[in-house]
């Protein structure tokens, strides 16, 4: 396989769709403001980096903690950590290009490899998520690679592939808890073997020992984090996020059928039209041409969405993000078949075909990457991201602000907030400043910044939509208004200075 990449025409054409990952990724990467989520796993990051007996900090919250592992020595080179965090979740989506493209290697051929990894490579539901540090870019790229790894398991039968798929098996459930869905998709990889041979029986045998030195080694690894505290939390907080048995047997369809109409709100707009619908050929012959290798990889994307359908209480769009490449997958078998029935195929042809699957998600791209707010995001996605209190705006040039004015004295600054977009998003920016005291709380000014205000100079930032009146014996320095709401309304974060209660404000 190795021989057939490294051949100049392929790579030839490979190249290009590599470079073309990172324009669509890199330039303008902290232009949309931070999420609420991934200023938790900045913050955690940075203090599980300065006192190394809080490496298992995010287990207090339920969550695993490999991408906060891995994030921390990006801090050493990037300054800035939001871009840090994302620029991870961009080399963990070149993963999982190349991953796909193994992948299209594998069970297909190497002209479907090619338009898998295109369609990685323009997709707006891969691009958007491969600009935000979150773990989902990093969990997709682990769930690729296992699906490598598990065909190549069963045609090889080696003992060193199974332990390198452990390892790959093992990184997921770190990276988090869903990646379970991958090692209890292991046995499907049995659709991707021939088991016409004489000795069946002895084959079965074999290949369902190596499944368990996989699925053991995975498991041991995901027991290191018993070595820290709270690794109970990982199943204490279910009932926050997973329905109970009795709910789904009583209720069945609730809330599968809504979550059904969330599902096709995300894929028309994320995948866009033309890619969704040759998505949908790909499934279809996959299943007309019996190739097992294709069914095999439907099947491990497609189960794990049901699943989460039925018992989901929380459902968003990322949760589905590590099956999406390997539908994407399916598209360029469609993509590939059609050109297949072309008696001759010319390079207009080809032409063609790429400007229809690329042109809407192209535009979508261009405006993600240059006005996010502009992009036609699924109503719930743009919600969050980009118009509710979860969204940031402003924290570095507030942070910024608040450094200047700590150059000489010590500097108190208060949020509304005391876990999540604040303070954790103000506090990356201010993270080795040991002049600038950042202290959470509620949605009111509270008397221990009044306190502070007597002896320093102290602040306070807040979400418009939770501090709508401004309370006496403070200055609005700033504020950043946040994207449109469908109804006209406009959050933004306001950026007050606080003066003692006794003091008239200047």
């Amino acid at each position: 396989m190795l021989k057939t990449i490294i051949k100049p025409k392929i790579l030839f054409i490979l190249i290009p769709i590599v470079a073309l990952f990172f324009i669509l990724r890199l330039p303008h990467l902290t232009l949309q403001p931070i999420f609420a989520d991934e200023a938790i796993y900045l913050r955690w990051a940075q203090v599980m980096r300065a006192e190394p007996t809080l490496r298992f900090l995010p287990l207090s919250d339920g969550k695993t903690p490999l991408y906060m592992w891995v994030v921390i020595p990006f801090f050493k080179f990037i300054k800035d950590p939001l871009f840090a965090g994302r620029f991870l979740s961009v080399l963990s989506g070149l993963f999982t290009l190349l991953g796909i493209f193994v992948l299209g290697i594998l069970a297909f051929d190497i002209k479907t490899a090619l338009w898998g990894a295109l369609l990685i490579a323009i997709t707006p539901y891969i691009i958007f998520f491969d600009r935000m540090a979150l773990v989902d870019s990093m969990l997709s790229a682990f769930n690729v690679w296992s699906v490598d790894l598990a065909i190549l398991l069963v045609q090889t039968e080696r003992v060193d592939v199974a332990m390198i798929l452990g390892y790959l098996l093992g990184g997921a459930v770190l990276t988090k808890p869903p990646g379970l869905f991958s090692i209890i998709s292991i046995p499907l990889s049995a659709l991707a073997t021939n088991w016409r041979v004489k000795s069946r029986e002895k084959k079965l045998l074999k290949i369902f020992s190596l499944w368990m030195l996989s699925i053991f080694i995975a498991l041991v690894l995901y027991n290191i984090l018993r070595l820290g505290p709270g690794f109970d939390n990982l199943t204490r907080r279910n009932d926050d996020y997973i329905r109970s048995p009795l709910s789904v047997l009583s209720h069945p369809l609730d809330p599968f059928v809504p979550h059904l109409h969330d599902l096709t709100d995300w894929f028309t707009k994320l995948l866009t039209w033309p890619i969704l619908i040759f998505i949908i050929a790909g499934v279809f012959l996959s299943f007309i041409y019996k190739n097992f290798k294709a069914i095999y990889i439907f099947t491990w994307a497609i189960w794990p969405i049901l699943a989460q359908m039925f018992l989901l209480q929380t459902f968003t769009a990322r949760y589905l993000l590590p099956s999406i490449p390997l539908l994407l997958l399916l598209g360029g078998f469609s993509v590939n078949k059609l050109l297949e029935s072309l008696k001759i195929v010319k390079w207009w042809q080809i032409s063609i075909l790429i400007l229809i699957l690329g042109i809407l998600p192209l535009w979508f791209d261009f405006l993600l990457i240059t006005n996010p707010a502009k992009a036609p995001l699924p109503v719930e996605e743009r919600h969050g991201y980009l118009e509710d209190w979860t969204a940031g705006y402003g924290f570095p040039q507030i942070a910024q602000y608040l450094e200047k004015q700590a150059q000489f004295q010590p500097v108190v600054v208060g949020t509304e907030g005391s876990f999540g977009t604040l303070p954790d998003g103000l506090w990356i920016y201010l993270n080795r400043n040991p002049n600038i005291v950042v202290i959470g709380g509620g949605a009111t000014i509270s008397a221990q910044l009044r306190q502070a205000a007597l002896t320093h100079p102290t602040y306070f930032v807040a979400n418009f939509s939770r501090y709508s009146e401004a309370q006496p014996n403070t200055n609005l320095i700033s504020s950043y208004p946040k994207a449109t709401q469908p109804n006209g309304y406009v959050d933004k974060i306001l950026f007050y200075q606080v003066f003692p209660n006794q003091q008239s404000k200047k």
